[in-house]
């Protein structure tokens, strides 16, 4: 037993407890818009690597208890230790198993580096023992280094531009301040690098693995998430590093995409979701000043979305059984439809232009930005009574 009263404790953009209730009450309303949005069944297995926070989260909640998916998820979660809590990664997947279980509906959890061998042939160990075909499988990781398991060799991503700086206004999320932040170019190595963490080898190394393995089942699809967002972000983002990396995602995706087709008459695609607060859009410089910018246009627009509305939409209008996905020019899925639209786009600029040190909390939504960012990690959650001594020693899965 470990009973704690928790407060959060913010480092700039990490977090570095959790609130397990916090966790619990996030968990059971991503639940609710999945049951209220989807028919409860059409599938009958799923696969989410990076399935604790974020949009991966989102995706396991809505396979499984949006359609009846026997859920599995791969995620890099921090246990409980003595006085110290989980991470609210941890906290959310034990959430879903304990729900699920609830419900009488199945999610297994791997913990450990989803880009080591080890732990794809220990997911592919247990999807084999049971029964497992996968109709689903969504490759959501967001990490910030990888490590190759045969070489030993570590690569670590760069949040630079490519070719030339780049400054811009941004806020400084330690003190809560507007600043500016001048973004250095990367080179040719960090730009491979970013490319190696980043972009589709992985994602192709988990399908291929999968497939040689007869666990994809007939239809299959598969999806990786990205982003792409305004011209304002373009250089530390479309076009910077993470550009870089997602324009090889994109690439091997189609790649998959006619490999399942042939073998499967299923299909891989990428989705480009809307900016959100994220565990890593919130590690990003420029972004959270655009994502409180956006939220106070879309909040008063009534279109914004949080990941469970983004993805149970997603499942629902293009990923669904029996639906068929609607895509852009090059091949993707955009779901960041409303953020891209010309109203709002227009908006958000003229907030950009108008935003000064002595304005940003009026005219944009910087405090929905910190609220949200504190409901990562299970703070600031409607109904939970922070000042309740709660139990931290919460097993991710039930103890054998």
């Amino acid at each position: 037993m470990s009973m704690q009263t928790i407060k959060p404790r913010i480092r700039g953009f990490i977090c570095v407890n959790a609130h397990p209730i916090g966790c619990a009450a996030n968990v059971d309303r991503e639940i609710a818009i999945a049951t209220r949005e989807a028919p409860g069944k059409g599938m009958r297995d799923a696969l989410v690597i990076g399935a604790s926070t974020g949009y991966g989260l989102s995706s396991l909640v809505t396979t499984v208890f949006g359609y009846g998916a026997r859920g599995t998820g791969v995620c890099l979660e921090r246990p409980p230790v003595r006085d110290k809590t989980a991470s609210a990664g941890w906290y959310n997947l034990g959430a879903v198993v304990r729900a699920a279980a609830a419900r009488g509906r199945e999610v297994s959890v791997i913990n450990g580096d989803a880009f080591s061998d080890e732990v794809k042939a220990e997911t592919i160990a247990r999807l084999k023992a049971r029964g497992a075909k996968l109709d689903a499988l969504v490759y959501s990781l967001a990490a910030p280094k990888r490590t190759d398991s045969r070489s030993g060799q570590t690569w670590m991503s760069a949040l630079k531009t490519v070719g030339a700086p780049y400054r811009n206004k941004s806020i400084d999320l330690v003190n809560d301040t507007l600043t500016e932040v001048t973004i250095e170019p990367a080179t040719a190595d960090e730009i491979e690098a970013t490319r190696r963490v980043m972009g589709g080898e992985d994602f192709a190394a988990w399908t291929g693995a999968l497939l040689d393995a007869g666990l994809l089942a007939e239809g299959c699809r598969a999806v990786a998430y990205s982003y792409i967002g305004p011209v304002l972000t373009y250089p530390i983002y479309r076009e910077g590093t993470i550009g870089k990396a997602k324009e090889d995602l994109e690439a091997t995706t189609k790649t998959l995409s006619a490999t399942l087709h042939e073998r499967l008459g299923g299909a891989a695609y990428v989705s480009i979701n809307k900016a959100l607060v994220t565990q890593a859009s919130a590690a990003i410089p420029v972004v959270p000043l655009y994502i409180s910018a956006l939220y106070k246009v879309m909040k008063a627009a009534g279109t914004h979305e949080g990941t469970a509305e983004q993805i149970a939409r997603l499942y629902r209008d293009h990923l669904g059984p029996g639906k068929r996905p609607t895509l852009d020019e090059a091949g993707r899925i955009r779901i960041d439809d409303l953020e891209m639209a010309t109203p709002n786009q227009l908006a958000v600029k003229e907030v950009w232009d108008a935003v000064t040190a002595e304005n940003v909390f009026s005219i944009t939504d910087y405090a929905g930005f910190q609220r949200d960012f504190k409901r990562l990690f299970g703070f600031e959650v409607d109904g939970v009574d922070y000042a309740v001594p709660v139990e931290t020693d919460v097993p991710i899965e039930p103890k054998a």
